[in-house]
């Protein structure tokens, strides 16, 4: 496994555009939410916001990126014609998937990392000038505070599981275009379409096997009770949605590439 993972290690670091997209993960991130923290006010007390929340905001932008860059390390290698090299040196298609999906996610997870605590800095300088003050109930964004570090954290891994399900996706559909219009659909179109729903048992229903929103609701700190799942058992879904596109994905390799 050591001798594919550095195989799959090399090929990302060769091509052009993870490096950037990585780096422009981070960026956008942070600067997504440095914008919803400054353009959201919380004029009074009790003013219902999820502070939290609002600092990791930018995570909702990031992860089209993630995306982005998952589908591009895997179909890279389709519309090029080299995964036919990639196949024949690691014929062991389980090896050579997990191998790839390690590296994207682990990559994912360092720069995610590095995103999500450049997110709640923001949060911590700037929510504050928009009323999140003491005498508004609010206390500043800080990681010693456990909801807050669990809504960082499970972002970290959120990131990490949209990684491993645009993995899923693209090796099963192969078409760089295909797969991303896939995975952002998921992401961002099922979303809206659950808010057209107008039985509320439905949307609600909707929305907790939505990989995006029940994924999300990890970074709940107030009024987490009222979501249709929890926030770990959210994140759960998510998996649920990365380990099933994986399956696919593996079987599909295994059938149609052998």
């Amino acid at each position: 496994m050591r001798r594919e993972i550095h195989a799959e290690w090399t090929k990302l670091r060769t091509m052009p555009g993870p490096g950037w997209l990585l780096a422009g993960m981070v960026v956008l991130t942070v600067a997504m939410s440095a914008v919803a923290a400054g353009a959201v006010t919380c004029g009074s007390a009790g003013c219902g916001h999820d502070a939290a929340r609002l600092g990791l905001m930018g995570v909702q932008l990031g992860q089209a990126v993630v995306a982005l860059l998952a589908v591009l390390a895997v179909c890279g290698e389709y519309s090029t014609g080299l995964i036919r090299t990639s196949l024949t040196a690691m014929p062991r298609r389980t090896t050579m998937l997990a191998a790839k999906a390690s590296v994207l996610t682990g990559l994912t997870l360092v720069a995610g990392t590095v995103a999500v605590l450049g997110c709640v800095l923001a949060g911590r300088l700037l929510l504050p000038g928009s009323g999140f003050t003491a005498a508004h109930g609010y206390a500043p964004l800080s990681l010693a505070d456990g909801p807050t570090l669990r809504a960082a954290v499970g972002s970290v891994l959120y990131l990490g599981l949209i990684a491993l399900l645009s993995v899923g996706v693209a090796i099963a559909v192969r078409d760089s275009a295909t797969a991303t219009g896939v995975v952002l659909s998921l992401l961002y179109l099922f979303p809206l379409a659950i808010r057209m729903v107008g039985d509320e048992e439905t949307q609600r229903f909707l929305w907790s096997i939505s990989p995006a929103n029940a994924g999300l609701a990890v970074q709940a700190t107030t009024d987490a009770d009222v979501l249709p799942l929890g926030p770990w058992a959210g994140l759960g879904v998510l998996a649920a949605w990365a380990a099933a596109a994986l399956l696919t994905g593996w079987a599909l390799l295994r059938q149609r590439d052998a």
